[in-house]
């Protein structure tokens, strides 16, 4: 890799940060189309994320990812956000304008894309299913409501925590003709009566996630139509036991690591200017995948 006087900055701010692949998918696709940037993590304090943000533009960095917990408290600092940004209410990418740090939600456009390409579906005139009320949950429910699905329908364990989350989405939703959706109880009945018409139906809990064992959402397959698609927003292990049992099924599954690439691929087109190489993107992170694979295994033989 070259680094020299010219080279751009780039990189994805967060706490804790060491389990990023973020720098191993965009510096693949930087190398690929031989562009002078870098991508590198940062790991920032949530008391130091103002000033975190005012050395974007101090050094001149081209921008930055935002990862967990900062996404919904960097808005504050921004210059201006985008439409989708706005709708979510949460920014994991800023773009360096010319000085004017401008905020993006690319989660959203990642969730989309992963499904279009992935499984050949969209969300206009869908009915999505969301089990779960964090951060993914409001990007994946946001772009649905701006894509034009037909119905969001949320559950979680914490009713208040879907409860906020959903009155935020029809706050924002007024803005867009759209009405966002209801919230039903965690509960495996309620669950039965709006299976049979979920064509989406998407896990962004961390149930399923790796470290945690054998934990799997309790789900009532006998109430879900035949061409309902399954996305589970959990990337490692890249198959969960959610995607491995809707699989056995006969059911399109997408793993959330295409999330990750798509989200990644639309911001390094915002930050470049250039269309991002998708499948050198793909190939680093699975190769990433494999590597620690085999790193794991032989640290368990020994």
């Amino acid at each position: 890799m070259k680094i020299d006087a010219e080279t751009r900055l780039v990189g994805v701010i967060g706490n804790p940060i060491s389990h990023s692949l973020s720098p191993v998918m965009h510096n693949a696709a930087f190398d690929a189309l031989a562009l002078n940037y870098i991508y590198m993590a940062f790991q920032v304090e949530k008391d130091d994320l103002e000033e975190a943000v005012k050395g974007i533009r101090a050094l001149g960095l081209a921008g930055i990812n935002v990862t967990i917990p900062h996404k919904t408290c960097v808005i504050s600092f921004l210059d201006e956000l985008s439409p989708e940004a706005e709708m979510i209410g949460a920014v994991n990418t800023i773009f360096n304008r010319n000085g004017k740090l401008i905020g993006y939600n690319t989660d959203g456009y990642g969730f989309e894309m992963a499904l279009q390409e992935q499984a050949g579906i969209c969300l206009k005139d869908k009915n999505v299913f969301i089990i779960g009320a964090g951060g993914a949950a409001h990007a994946i429910a946001g772009q649905s409501v701006l894509s034009g699905a037909s119905s969001v329908t949320l559950t979680n364990r914490t009713f208040e925590k879907a409860k906020s989350l959903m009155e935020f989405l029809n706050r924002s939703s007024c803005r867009c003709n759209q009405n966002a959706g209801k919230i039903i109880p965690w509960d495996k009945d309620a669950w039965r009566s709006i299976l049979p018409h979920s064509d989406i139906i998407v896990n962004t809990t961390s149930i399923g996630m790796k470290g945690q064992g054998n934990l799997a959402l309790d789900i009532p397959w006998d109430s879900i139509k035949k061409d309902a698609v399954f996305f589970d927003a959990v990337y490692t292990p890249m198959e969960t036991l959610f995607l491995k049992e809707a699989k056995r099924l006969g059911y399109k599954v997408v793993s959330g690591l295409y999330m990750l690439i798509y989200q990644g691929a639309r911001a390094f087109e915002l930050w470049t200017g250039k269309r991002p190489p998708i499948e050198v993107m793909e190939k680093a992170v699975l190769t990433y995948f494999a590597r620690k694979g085999e790193q794991d295994a032989e640290k368990t033989r020994e």
